[in-house]
């Protein structure tokens, strides 16, 4: 397993669209990708699981990913999160 802190940087956090974005590319990825956040640890592939999070802008999450492209998987979830998701 492999993981990454990152803030996160939108200004809405991670509302509707972004989380439809995030659980998206997560859906495509073959390692398990989850993301931390104080106690919380959620499923990346599932909007819903993100959307109940509430997560801030601001907030420090942690990203794990495992699997068999692990290390591929999580950069390209990071990126994504640290590039706005879109916005």
């Amino acid at each position: 397993m492999v993981s990454r802190k990152i803030t996160v940087s939108n200004q809405s956090g991670l509302h509707a669209r972004p989380a439809g974005v995030l659980a998206q590319a997560a859906g495509k990825c073959k390692s398990d990708v989850i993301i931390k956040v104080g106690e919380k640890t959620i499923q990346a592939k599932s909007i819903l699981n993100i959307m109940a999070a509430a997560i801030k802008c601001g907030t420090e999450i942690e990203l794990c990913c495992n699997g068999e492209t692990e290390e591929e998987d999580l950069n390209k979830i990071a990126e994504l999160i640290e590039s706005g998701l879109g916005e």
